[in-house]
């Protein structure tokens, strides 16, 4: 494989690394509980896990 012949600068390196940015995190209130949470994730309230403001899954009892 070929490797390169001179080192990159440092700002060539920047140049490239400008588009990686944190970005601000979308928080959305769910209709029926009311809590916010990340857009497009499941959130887990009360015990039960919600997603589109629908019951996906529910905690099971435990067993004795």
């Amino acid at each position: 494989m070929p490797n390169p012949k001179r080192r990159h600068s440092q700002q060539r390196s920047a140049k490239r690394r400008t588009h990686y940015k944190a970005e601000k995190v979308t928080l959305s209130t769910d209709s029926t509980t009311g809590e916010t949470h990340v857009r497009h994730r499941a959130h887990v309230s009360e015990g039960k896990l919600y997603y589109k403001g629908k019951v996906v899954a529910e905690k099971a009892p435990a067993k004795a």
